[in-house]
């Protein structure tokens, strides 16, 4: 098994303008000091893209004064910020997505945000607005250190596989607190129009050139493998992606901005929170093709001529 140099631990940034406090010792860290908005200068806005791709997730506290607006400004100047492909806006935004959870209801099972387009988002920018008294934490994983720690074996296989993604799954598994008529509901909407594309396993990060490991609960099957040999070499990846050493746990405040990577990191929420409203909102931010340690490119099975381009950044 390999073992992981000092580029991947999650150290104190000696060297970054800004306030940044490592969380968990291989993914997370908090910036202190800054009031994100649609206003902030070109400097601290590198300095906080650098952290992120560094950090895989970073926070912020008590950022209260953001509204859906202010969030959207912020969003338009961090990237270009895209729509769900079929979830509908929050009335009266342009993009943001709500994430409003009642009787335990909440996305529980581990996955990378939208994998079933090819060009998938970049980045999420997260804001919660009602938070449980407990419970509703989130949890990210780490695909870098993830795909490092695998066994050489292992390494050999997955740099050459490829995995089928769709929004066509198990929604019952996922939803697994909620009764069956929200989650058919839910599945209504999520895959009013039915996408898949196959990934690399192995994504090639655009900005770091880390390697990472592409999985999550969207994948359906491996290209080449049977659902039983699928499923079982499913679990094993997952396992190694989100064991405790590789994952961070942050608990929500109001007001508070979680913002992640979403090309090198997996994330759940904890539907333990009973009967207690919890709301968020996510605005996220156009991805581009991921990249396969060979220089292939992750291809579109269906629809044929997919509408999911509008994620490509322009």
């Amino acid at each position: 098994m390999s073992v992981l140099t000092h580029q991947f631990i999650n150290a104190h940034e000696a060297e970054s303008p800004l306030d940044i406090v490592p969380v968990a010792g291989r993914i997370g860290a908090e910036i202190r000091g800054v009031a994100l908005s649609g206003d902030l200068d070109d400097a601290t806005l590198a300095a906080i893209r650098a952290a992120l791709v560094r950090h895989k997730v970073i926070f912020f506290r008590d950022q209260t004064v953001l509204d859906d607006a202010k969030q959207e400004a912020f969003a338009e100047r961090f990237g270009k910020p895209v729509a769900h492909p079929t979830v509908p806006v929050v009335p009266g935004s342009k993009y943001l997505l709500e994430l409003d959870s009642r009787e335990g209801y909440a996305a529980s099972s581990w996955h990378t945000d939208v994998t079933f387009v090819d060009s998938y988002p970049q980045a999420s920018i997260l804001r919660a607005i009602t938070i449980p008294e407990a419970g509703g934490d989130t949890l990210w994983a780490n695909g870098v250190t993830a795909y490092e720690e695998l066994p050489e074996a292992l390494k050999t296989l997955v740099d050459g596989l490829w995995a089928l993604h769709t929004n066509d799954y198990d929604y019952a598994g996922t939803f697994s607190n909620a009764d069956q008529a929200r989650v058919e509901e839910h599945r209504k909407v999520f895959a009013s129009t039915v996408y898949e594309t196959e990934h690399p396993v192995v994504r090639v990060h655009p900005e770091s050139g880390e390697r990472a490991l592409l999985v999550g609960h969207f994948v359906k099957n491996f290209v080449g493998l049977n659902q039983a040999d699928s499923q079982r070499l499913f679990g094993i990846l997952q396992d190694h992606i989100t064991k405790p050493e590789n994952t961070v746990r942050w608990r929500w405040r109001a007001g508070d901005v979680a913002i992640w990577d979403n090309r090198s990191t997996q994330h759940r929420a904890i539907a333990d929170f009973g009967l207690q409203r919890r709301t968020l909102r996510r605005a996220t931010i156009a991805g581009d093709v991921p990249v396969a340690i060979d220089g292939s490119r992750s291809r579109v099975i269906k629809p044929e001529r997919q509408e999911q381009t509008l994620l490509a950044a322009e």
